[in-house]
Order: structure tokens, then sequence, then C-alpha cells
């Protein structure tokens, strides 16, 4: 593979690269950088994993001026989470070079303090089509300066409905422009938006080969999902995995029934609110919670390190989902567990997918319910924007619940909050003992998730 070093980059990049372990490219970054630092327009069809958001950070980062303070590269996501997937991305890699605003645009959070932070500008704006669009409508949003557009996962957003919204954000939008667009499958309208929005691109397609062969696909014939999967999850040792459903109203029952029944699971969909979908991402993330009972929603752009495997529950309409939801686990070259239970009447849709296994019986285990949760969360009414700083979180456990940093787990901090994860067997007595007890002499609100 070619490394970075080969690339014409700002000095800051490279050293950014170097400190993130960035050496050699991946067949998407290989391809596609050399084309969008020319400033040419691209098309690129990579599935999720490939590195395509790195390539593009990098192309953007490169060739803006952190001396205008406008916005020069907007980059619309299908979700809240992948947005907020792309600027972390960004900014980590913008670090060296200071002074470079990113700023997302989601709904689910209100717009209010989004207008607020467009007043004091931004070089980059990552968003979701709704509200960016929204944003330019009320001229909240000053797209005059904009000389970069990226589509990220662009078939996604389709099929949320998003391209009339698309359409009428590129209305807005000055050209000549940079057009970037990155989509893991390349249907009809996808190749629509690159006739109406694109200057005669170039285009690059990579096969997905690193995961496949690191995920085991095994199929389970069940019609009592239910009571199986405390079965499905003890045969193969999973602790933590993706219970997938086709729909809201599915993934809402399954995840009450499973706890009814005292298998600790949590629940995202798209009508949680912003703040309830990023806690239950922190909580499965930092291991306290062992599944994750979801629908499509992240079946792109949310990374969870580690994820031992999905199951699908409901087996999807489309071999494109099917291949997304899978692609969940097996990452970063670990090994991973795709598990399909499959009922008396999907059996003919599952064939469909046409994948190289076929149902078989449900393992024979001894019935329990039981499944070890490692961890539990403590959130801190205070984050970034208070100046506490992790380390601080850290000392003041030491010091206050005499703990040892191997009971402490992933911190995750918020601009007004910070969640802990605490070993799940000391929890209650190590809170009991904090709730009151100052961080950096100050007492702040404290509770215990479940």
């Amino acid at each position: 593979m070619s490394s970075f070093d080969t690339l014409f980059l700002r000095p800051q990049l490279k050293k950014a690269l170097s400190r993130l372990d960035f050496a050699a490219m991946t067949p998407i970054q290989s391809t596609t950088l050399p084309i969008i630092l020319e400033q040419k327009d691209c098309i690129a069809q990579a599935h999720t994993g490939s590195g395509k958001t790195l390539a593009f950070s990098l192309g953007i980062l490169q060739q803006i001026n952190p001396r205008l303070f406008g916005t020069q590269a907007l980059i619309l996501c299908p979700t809240r989470e992948l947005a907020e997937q792309v600027a972390k991305a960004i900014r980590s890699l913008a670090s060296e070079i200071g002074n470079i605003k990113v700023l997302t645009l989601c709904g689910g959070v209100p717009m209010k303090g989004q207008i607020h932070s467009l007043k004091h500008g931004a070089h980059i704006i990552v968003g979701t089509p709704g509200r960016v669009l929204k944003l330019l409508q009320i001229e909240s949003f000053d797209p005059s300066s904009i000389k970069h557009a990226v589509l990220d996962e662009a078939d996604q957003m389709i099929d949320m409905g998003f391209i009339d919204d698309i359409s009428a954000i590129f209305d807005f939008i000055p050209s000549p422009r940079q057009t970037l667009l990155f989509s893991a499958t390349f249907p009809e309208s996808v190749q629509d938006i690159t006739k109406r929005f694109m200057n005669d691109p170039l285009s690059v397609t990579i096969e997905q080969e690193v995961h496949k062969p690191r995920i085991e696909e095994i199929a389970y014939r069940c019609n009592d999902k239910l009571s199986a999967i405390p079965k499905v999850l003890h045969h193969h040792d999973i602790s933590n995995c993706i219970l997938f459903c086709n729909t809201k109203t599915e993934a809402n029952a399954l995840c009450e029934e499973l706890n009814h029944i005292g298998v600790h699971a949590l629940l995202l969909h798209g009508d949680m609110e912003q703040f309830e979908r990023t806690e239950t991402i922190i909580q499965f993330r930092n291991l306290s919670a062992p599944i994750l009972v979801a629908t499509d929603l992240v079946g792109r752009g949310i990374d969870i390190d580690g994820l031992d495997a999905v199951i699908n529950i409901d087996i999807p309409m489309q071999a494109e989902r099917y291949i997304h939801r899978i692609g969940r686990t097996g990452r970063a070259g670990k090994e991973g567990i795709a598990i399909s239970l499959v009922g008396e009447y999907q059996m003919e849709r599952f064939h469909e997918l046409n994948r190289s296994v076929s149902p078989i019986e449900l393992p024979v285990t001894p019935q329990t319910n039981a499944i070890d949760t490692p961890m539990r969360t403590i959130c801190i009414d205070a984050g970034k924007k208070e100046k506490l700083r992790a380390g601080d979180i850290v000392g003041a456990l030491i010091h206050e619940c005499e703990l040892t940093k191997d009971q402490i787990g992933k911190i995750d901090q918020l601009d007004h909050l910070s969640y802990v994860a605490i070993s799940r067997n000391i929890a209650e007595e190590c809170f009991k003992k904090f709730v009151n007890r100052p961080i950096k002499s100050k007492i702040f609100r404290k509770w215990l998730l479940d």
C-alpha cells in the first residue's frame, strides 16, 4: 500500500497522520486522494469501513484557508451519528493546523444554539440534509464561500427520502465548486445526482474484501426469537452485540421484552431525541449494556470497537442492508459473527439474499437469561465547556472512592456532560461515596445510569 508521504500534504496534516498512527493508505484513499487534491469532482463507490472519511477530510483540509472565516466546505451525512463521527475525525486531523472550526448541524437539537454558532462562523460544516436546508432557508447559514461539497453515504440519504432536500441545498451552493460523492451502492437515483450536481466527475470503485473473510455467517431456523436470543448469545459466548429489527415498533417491543426477561438491552432508533441516542451509544460502547436493539439507523456510520456479533432478528428487505448490518462486526481485522434468526415465513426472503449459508437448527444450551455486563455508567452534570477533564474525574474517583485505575473504564465527555464507566460490582457503593463529593473543588450533580 502507498504511504501518505507520497502525497503533497500540509506538514501539519502529515504530523497529525503520524500522531494518529496512519502510515499506509487504504485502497479508497490511494485512489481518490490524488483526484481530490487536484480539486476534481469524484464519485467513489466503497463500503463502510473503507477509509473514505479520512480521504475526503484530508482533501478538504489541504485546501482550506484558516484565515478565511467563512464556510468553505459542506459535508452532508444521512444520520446525526455519522455527522458527529465525521466531524470528530476532521477535528482530530485539523488540530495541528489550528484555528479550524468544524460545526455540526443536525436535527434533534434546538436550532437556537446552532444559529448562535453560525454567527461566529465555521470553516467546515457537517450536517444532515433536513437541518442544513432549514438553516439555509431562514438565512442563518451563509453558503457563499463554499468551495467543496461532500455527499457521504449518498445512497442511504436517498433511501431516507432526502433527495429533494439535497437538491434544494445545492441550489444555495455557488459554482464552480468541487463535489465529492461517496456511496456503498450505485442505484439509478445516485446516478441522477451525479448528472445534476457534478462536473465531469472521475469514478472510483473499491471492492470490499478486507472484512468479508473475517465474518462468520450463521442462520438459525427459529420462530420464538425472544427465547432464542439468550441461547444464541451463550452458545457463541457473545458479550456484546447489536440486534437488528426492520421497524421502530418491532425494536421497541423487543427491547422491552428482553429487559422483562432479565436480559439488559438498550434501544436505538430514529424517533429518539439526540440526547437519548448519544447516551445510549455511550453506554453500549463503554460496556454498560451488552445488547443494543436497533433499526437500520446504525447499519452504517457508527463504529463500535470490538463488537462480537450482529444478530438479524428480522431479515432485511434488501441485500445491501444485510451487508451494512453485518459490517458492524469483524472490523479492523478482528473476527466477528453475523447471525440471522429466520422464521418459517422468512425463509424465502433469506434465500433471496444469496448468502452462502443455509438455516440450521438452534443449538441446544442450558436455559439462562443472565448475561454479564462488566460496567455501569455514572453521569456528571459538567463537561468540556466547564473545563472538566477526564483526568480530573479519574483523580476524584481514586481520591474520594479509593478506586484503582483498573476499576475505572471509558470516559466520554460532551460539552456539558461527562460519562464514566465503573466496574458494575462496585458501582452502587462507589456512587454513594461519590455523589456529594467534589471534583476540582466543585460539587456537580451526578446520577447512576442502568
